[in-house]
């Protein structure tokens, strides 16, 4: 099975210098573009391997870089969104920390592609170990030539610069990343215009998910049917799939795009730890919906996920046991994004924390049946549409699946006026 993202880390997980990463091919697929490809038959090309953002949306890498406009007059940016603040999420981690010369050029690729001559690692402020290893690559790899002034005597010149952000959920969005990037508050723009035509500081700019740049060296290397051929799916290539919860063996693993949820829970993570049961799991972390054991046959590709009622997301699975409270499961969930929500428009600012407030008397036994009718409003006018971004409609998703799926367990919260899993609980230690 090829690896290509993880097949070159370190067993001790400490990140490949320059050199290291050089000896197992590392830069050669930047040789091979510079001096051989124009930037429009880069896009082509990546374009034609059907590499879909890593990052949760899926849309088609190469396509997004053709709107940017192709004039070279105009400044251009190019930003790596390392903002990873998705619960249940850890996968950009990996490579950040342990790959860091992997993203750079993948970024440098995608720079080139689009005419940008300055770029961004937009850098979640808690991922200090990968702020140190990126700090360190950044460095070697100008003083290599593979950064600066005439890139590898090619005429091409690329700053590199890492921003750490202060730490908000909400600067994910690629819209409220630029706001934050330009020291702004960090609330969503409204689009269009899009990023690719008006971004940082109005110039056109593209935002990719460091998996997504990652992934780059591999294709431009290897070409599209390669890539395609990873994949036992029409969407291309591996993907660093994740599991946290209550498994034998959390993790994550790099494994080929449309692997089964149940493939990746029991060969992988180990299967259910003993006496738990699986119930089910979000698909692609926090923000979207459960999937359950009918699902388990699932594939974890873009378009199969999407057809069980649910996105892939960043494809890190967040599981339910059957010891566990679905109310508080998501309770804790929607506490998250009452806190993360920015706060711009009023459904989300005020929405939220209503809703989790309504999850909070349902967990302590005190709800009614009519907050069950409250809870299903939310999800319809937080919904798609009704809000200024895609902020609060994710934070929906598990709300709206957790009443559709697990219905018997908040009526037995009301009903019974207590958390049948606590008291369940309770009766054992006695």
């Amino acid at each position: 099975m090829e690896k290509p993202l993880t097949q070159h880390i370190r067993a001790d997980r400490q990140p490949l210098t320059l050199k290291e990463y050089e000896m197992a091919g590392g830069y050669q697929s930047l040789r091979k573009v510079i001096k051989a490809m124009t930037p429009k038959a880069v896009i082509d090309l990546v374009k034609e391997s059907n590499l879909r953002g890593r990052g949760g949306a899926g849309f088609n890498t190469g396509l997004k870089w053709s709107f940017v406009p192709a004039d070279s007059t105009t400044p251009k940016y190019l930003i790596a969104n390392a903002d990873e603040m998705e619960p249940g999420t850890f996968k950009d981690r990996i490579l950040l920390e342990c790959t860091p010369h992997q993203l750079i050029e993948g970024m440098i690729l995608a720079s080139y592609a689009i005419g940008a001559n300055i770029s961004y690692i937009y850098l979640r402020w808690a991922y200090k170990t990968a702020a140190h290893a990126l700090t360190k690559a950044l460095e070697e790899a100008k003083a290599a030539g593979y950064l600066g002034q005439n890139i590898l005597g090619s005429g091409f010149n690329l700053e590199m610069h890492l921003h750490t952000g202060a730490g908000r959920y909400m600067c994910g969005e690629e819209t409220a990343l630029l706001n934050s990037l330009e020291g702004k508050r960090a609330t969503p723009r409204a689009k269009p215009p899009f990023p690719q035509i008006s971004g940082l500081f109005g110039r056109p700019t593209i935002v990719n998910n460091v998996e997504t740049l990652c992934c780059l060296p591999h294709i431009l290397m290897n070409g599209p049917d390669w890539f395609k051929d990873l994949s036992r799916t029409s969407d291309a290539g591996t993907k660093i799939y994740g599991v946290s919860g209550r498994v034998k063996k959390p993790g994550a693993w790099e494994l080929p795009m449309g692997i089964t949820m149940r493939e990746l829970i029991e060969e992988y993570a180990g299967g259910m730890q003993d006496g738990l049961r699986f119930r089910g799991a979000l698909p692609g972390g926090a923000s979207t919906d459960f999937l359950v054991e009918e699902h388990l046959d699932v594939k974890l590709d873009y378009t199969s996920v999407a057809a069980a009622g649910s996105r892939l997301g960043t494809g890190t699975l967040v599981i339910l046991d059957d010891k566990t409270c679905p109310v508080g499961f998501v309770k804790n969930l929607e506490h998250f994004f009452a806190q993360e929500s920015c706060g711009y428009c009023t459904p989300c600012r005020e929405g939220l924390p209503w809703v989790e407030k309504i999850l909070e008397s349902i967990d302590l036994g005190k709800g009614r049946m009519e907050d069950l009718q409250l809870l299903a409003f939310h999800t319809k006018y937080l919904g798609p549409g009704n809000t200024f971004c895609a902020f609060a409609p994710g934070a929906m998703e598990p709300l709206q699946s957790a009443l559709k799926y697990f219905r018997e367990d908040f009526e037995k919260h009301i009903h019974e006026k207590v958390c049948p899993y606590e008291r369940e609980t309770l009766s054992v230690l006695r």
